[in-house]
């Protein structure tokens, strides 16, 4: 199925070198810790907490908006300690997700309003449906799919999903796309998708 395409405004986003479309509204600590491998969107009113520890992201994934990524910490006697958190490619999270994980593996899926409880690894081509709560240290097996409050192994993912995600991820790229700012561009951009909805009379 093939995504609507998503307009928005270029002044508010930077486009890195490596095809990377970052949000100027988000909340990116400790940035030079952040690692964002290329053609990833991360969307508006995102916090990356960098300066608690490195977070590396992969390929082509969706950070949308309003979601919190934080390293995993672990208590000690002496204090607190954060470690690094590490995501792989062709990765979607939804929005107003909390990531709390030690790992996130390729081809994940995170739904809408999600907690990932700190230190949980998600290993690669596993979904986690909207709403859902994992508890701290939860392992995620591939291709398992987790739903509820505490999250719970449901039922699995079909075989085919690494390529779905690859295919999703990459298309929802090449659908976020800048707003022209010539009205005339808009108003022919509308024109066109009139006559290809086919509504036009004939």
């Amino acid at each position: 199925m093939e995504l609507k395409d998503t307009y928005y405004n270029k002044s508010d986003f930077v486009e890195t070198a490596s095809g990377n479309k970052v949000s100027r509204n988000t909340v990116l600590c400790g940035s030079q810790n952040i690692v964002i491998n290329g053609k990833s969107i991360v969307r508006e009113g995102v916090i990356i907490r960098g300066d608690l520890a490195n977070v590396r992201i992969g390929r082509q994934c969706i950070i949308d908006s309003k979601v919190v990524i934080r390293p995993p910490f672990k208590k000690f006697s002496k204090g607190v300690a954060f470690f690094p958190l590490h995501i792989g490619d062709n990765v979607y999270i939804g929005e107003g997700s909390v990531v709390n994980a030690a790992v996130i593996g390729s081809y994940v899926y995170i739904g809408k309003n999600c907690v990932i409880g700190r230190r949980c690894v998600l290993k690669d081509c596993a979904m986690v449906a909207d709403n859902t709560v994992l508890a701290a240290e939860t392992i995620v097996p591939s291709f398992a799919i987790y739903k509820g409050s505490p999250g719970l192994h449901t039922e699995d993912q079909p075989d085919c999903i690494q390529d779905l995600m690859m295919e999703y991820t990459k298309s929802y790229y090449q659908h976020f796309l800048p707003q022209t700012s010539d009205p005339k561009d808009n108003q022919f951009s509308f024109v066109n998708q009139y006559l290809k909805s086919g509504k036009a009379a004939s």
